[in-house]
């Protein structure tokens, strides 16, 4: 088709085709996906999206947009996780706006890293992707503390406010200290945990946690057991738990073409 290039949502490998009765449509403007035979028990998804408003030229632009990056995100991740719920099949997760001039070039490109890929399954394989993430709220602004504010001397003054600044270093210490044997308490019983770092999108800081836990499909009870129990016992903390989700945070770069 001319004007277009083959997008790619997923690699699914499964013992037969993947199923593609009731698939989302994709991205706006894309052809619904179809699977592809790559190798033996490995399939692509694809579809076929315009370049003129795909392409790079159009593309560029169009990534200032966090409202249109969102909705594609959205409708890639509805497309991948169609496919990560259907019995017996492991889904390896492509970047957002992976795409190649033509289905050929893609089968030729991605085929070339079936070792890669076969060692990605192996390591993925029968588990789902959970988040959690720790943090602290924000602080009451401090004013000055009313038995300081009503101190007879600048000298009980200073202590008082130095007792709570103490208290507070103490708390946040203390919730550290409890967000890292979160993070060793889960990662026993995942097959593998990945910290993200950094600020989430609208927060003003980053979180005490926040991490991606590879967690076999048999452990699911016991790990989000193991959350709620974290949850409850925390004092001064809000303890988030999101999933599954198909397991972006453990391919690795090299297996996405």
């Amino acid at each position: 088709m001319a004007g277009t290039a083959t997008y790619l949502y997923c690699i699914v490998n499964a013992s037969k085709a993947p199923s593609l009765l009731r698939v989302p449509h994709g991205l706006p403007g894309a052809t619904r996906p179809t699977a592809t035979a790559l190798a033996p028990s490995f399939w692509l998804v694809i579809a076929r999206v315009p370049l003129e408003q795909y392409g790079p030229e159009a593309l560029e632009p169009l990534l200032k947009d966090v409202a249109w990056v969102t909705d594609v995100a959205l409708a890639h991740e509805r497309v991948v996780e169609h496919f990560a719920r259907q019995a017996g099949a492991t889904v390896i997760p492509m970047k957002l706006f992976t795409m190649f001039s033509s289905n050929k070039l893609a089968v030729a490109e991605t085929r070339s890293r079936i070792s890669t890929l076969q060692s990605v399954v192996g390591r993925i394989a029968g588990c789902e992707e959970w988040g959690v993430r720790i943090t602290r709220p924000p602080s009451a602004a401090v004013g000055t503390p009313r038995r300081a504010a009503n101190a007879a001397s600048g000298t009980e003054f200073l202590a008082t406010k130095k007792a709570a600044r103490d208290r507070a270093r103490q708390s946040a210490s203390a919730a550290a200290e409890a967000a890292e044997q979160a993070f060793s308490t889960l990662s026993a019983i995942a097959r593998d945990a990945r910290r993200r770092h950094g600020a989430p999108d609208g927060a003003t800081a980053p979180p005490l946690l926040d991490a991606a836990f590879l967690v076999p499909a048999g452990r699911r009870h016991r790990f989000k057991t193991a959350v709620k129990a974290l949850a409850d016992a925390s004092e001064g903390t809000l303890v988030t738990l999101t999933g599954p989700w198909p397991s972006y945070n453990f391919i690795d770069a090299e297996s996405n073409v």
